[in-house]
């Protein structure tokens, strides 16, 4: 009999069996009133769980849709943009501002660093940004940015910048709330930290950035417009395009599920897991790529010790019921990506360590039988 394989890839991550439940219903019109209540529950306790007085957009798509949704609505062509990466990701976002013709410059740390907060305040010094951006969480690197210390010098000394936060890989287990931050754009997908299915790309955008919106007037892009989609998530019986009506009932028990457990909870329930997972893979002859000092909660960019195969190792393990994901990048080959984030417990997580630990017994890398301890 074989293992049931545990997908701890960064995403999608498990899903709750009452997640599955609510998605598994009989699909509904999106004009059928049940539906617009659910709806505009969602959008209501999206908007105060992360507490801005702006809106949010849940549309069809993925996290790369959200991205290029942040930016077309409150920038221009010629528009200058400072992007802070921190991976392939924040790479990304370079790559969508060369498509727009923005003028982008980029702010680059060594994976698995951070830029210095002294170095993005003195490049903000040297021209007049429309806006800034930053990932959170990159999943390449599994590096946190410091997105709050980001939210505080634009508002002391930059409050013209508008800040983007990209939260694909952090919303829903890294603290964010949104105006306290200083954040005028956050957007995440479904399938992460939430625990939905792929399929939703969700944006909150603050007032300024809604106001940035009304400025620019018309803009090229249609699918991603604010302006399409507003009228529509105020009251979601009008029609522009036809909603995801079973992923929003996903998102509703998802929802449903985090103020349960309390998002605070939730967060120090994400920090207190990480932490844990790491130590027992630094114990077991791993290191982690991002530095303790910028490691995220959600995600481990774990690297092999000399001499292991990424291929041979991923697919040990796969035999021993865990499914991971390769490295991207300069350090494809070099180390395997674990998500932890979202709805797992620590049942799963004791059954992932220990399979690892069982990988490497297998591999003939450790000296002893596996003795897996974690460490709570």
């Amino acid at each position: 009999m074989e293992n049931k394989k545990l997908v701890m890839i960064p995403g999608p991550t498990p899903v709750h069996q009452s997640i599955l439940k609510a998605m598994s219903e009989e699909t509904a019109s999106f004009k059928d009133p049940g539906f617009v209540a659910d709806f505009l529950s969602v959008n209501r306790d999206l908007k105060e769980m992360w507490k801005t007085e702006g809106e949010v957009f849940v549309i069809a798509g993925s996290g790369t849709l959200a991205m290029e949704m942040s930016l077309v609505n409150i920038l221009s062509a010629g528009d200058p943009v400072l992007v802070v990466s921190h991976g392939f990701f924040g790479d990304r976002f370079v790559e969508i501002c060369n498509y727009k013709n923005y003028d982008v410059d980029v702010l680059s740390s060594s994976w698995g660093q951070i830029v210095p907060l002294e170095k993005i305040e003195d490049q903000l010094k040297k021209k007049d940004y429309r806006a800034l951006v930053v990932t959170h969480v990159d999943t390449s690197t599994g590096v946190k940015a410091p997105a709050w210390e980001i939210g505080k010098l634009l508002k002391d000394k930059f409050p013209d910048v508008l800040y983007i936060l990209d939260g694909v890989c952090s919303t829903g287990g890294e603290k964010e709330y949104i105006d306290e931050m200083g954040v005028d754009i956050l957007f995440t997908g479904s399938q992460k930290a939430l625990g939905v299915p792929p399929g939703l790309a969700i944006l909150w955008a603050g007032p300024k950035a809604l106001e940035k919106r009304k400025k620019l007037g018309k803009i090229s892009d249609y699918y991603i417009d604010f302006d399409k989609w507003l009228p529509i998530m105020l009251d979601p019986s009008k029609y522009f395009g036809t909603p995801p009506v079973n992923l929003i009932w996903a998102l509703k028990e998802a929802l449903r599920l985090i103020k349960e457990e309390g998002l605070e909870n939730r967060f120090a329930r994400h920090q207190l897991d990480s932490q844990a997972i790491q130590s027992t893979l630094e114990d077991m002859g791993f290191s982690i790529l991002a530095e303790k000092n910028c490691r995220a909660s959600t995600i481990s960019n774990v690297l092999y010790p000399e001499g292991i195969d990424c291929e041979e190792f991923r697919k040990a393990l796969v035999k021993e019921g865990v499914v991971v994901a390769a490295g991207l990048g300069e350090y494809a080959g070099r180390l395997f990506r674990l998500g932890h984030m979202g709805n797992i417990d620590r049942h799963t997580i004791s059954s992932v360590l220990a399979a690892l630990e069982r990988t490497l017994h297998r591999l003939g890398r450790l000296e002893k039988s596996p003795r897996f301890n974690p460490r709570w």
